[in-house]
């Protein structure tokens, strides 16, 4: 994979520019986190498929990009696929990077041929209470009130199920100071809060949820099932995962993903 930056900003992603695939894979991992959570699916794809891996604003290498709101990422997203000469890609977002996966797809539906939620929620107003959203509104501050090794500890473990993933989850972690963590997850969910909206995706764009079966973040099981309840997008529980289920069970994440990308080739 060759790290590249985005003219004119601080946006770091890799790409494996040797492939000659028809089909790209685009992964936007979660908060807190970097390029580095999709480490076995880049292992698995990187000869069938192209693959861009970035990190998103405030994150990794890409840190010193001002976050600004999720439509300004997937304008980020459209503008690395641009530079590339890449016209359409399947989607791929971990928890967070569900959101800029969601709004990329909602702006350009015809640079999307898919999009695989992992472990993450939607967009709608319906499916967050005024609770909800007062419990969004603490995640920053609150953050603050924990001492930094059992802040990172506790994050880590409460988003894995194997040594891997706690492990991979610490390394990532330990790159930021515990204010760089708070300011990321404050923003992160401050602007989910106010750029949420109704969005119906085109019906043309096959759409795949993954829950971990041991996902216990938040109302995250809740919200999966709201969705599916709502769209008719099928679900698929992730067993023996946790919330990082694409490195808890890379396996099968990677099986569904596989499968997923055969179903868009057959439409």
């Amino acid at each position: 994979m060759k790290e590249k930056i985005l003219d004119n900003t601080f946006i770091h992603y890799w790409i494996n520019d040797h492939s000659t695939s028809d089909i790209c894979l685009f992964f936007s991992h979660g908060v807190t986190a970097d390029h580095r959570c999709f480490q076995r699916q880049d292992e698995f794809f990187k000869e069938k498929y192209k693959i861009i891996n970035w990190d998103i604003p405030m994150h990794g290498q890409s840190k010193k990009e001002n976050f600004i709101f999720y439509k300004e990422c997937a304008l980020l997203m459209k503008r690395i696929l641009d530079k590339e000469k890449i016209n359409k890609v399947v989607l791929i977002g971990l928890s967070l990077g569900g959101y800029p996966s969601q709004m990329f797809a909602h702006l350009y539906p015809g640079s999307t041929m898919g999009l695989v939620a992992i472990d993450t929620t939607p967009f709608g107003l319906k499916y967050y209470s005024n609770s909800d959203i007062f419990l969004l509104k603490q995640v920053g501050w609150s953050t603050k009130c924990f001492p930094t090794n059992l802040l990172k500890k506790s994050m880590a473990k409460s988003i894995s199920k194997i040594k891997y993933s706690y492990e991979l989850m610490m390394e990532m972690l330990n790159e930021s100071s515990k204010d760089v963590i708070a300011r990321q997850m404050e923003i992160a969910y401050s602007k989910f809060i106010l750029e949420n909206q109704d969005i119906k995706l085109d019906r043309d764009i096959l759409v795949l949820l993954l829950l971990g079966d041991s996902d216990k973040t938040g109302k995250i099981k809740q919200y999966c099932m709201a969705w599916q309840k709502e769209t008719n997008y099928p679900l698929h529980i992730i067993k023996n995962a946790s919330h990082f289920s694409n490195s808890d069970n890379s396996e099968s994440v990677n099986d569904e993903i596989e499968n997923f990308i055969k179903k868009i080739c057959k439409v």
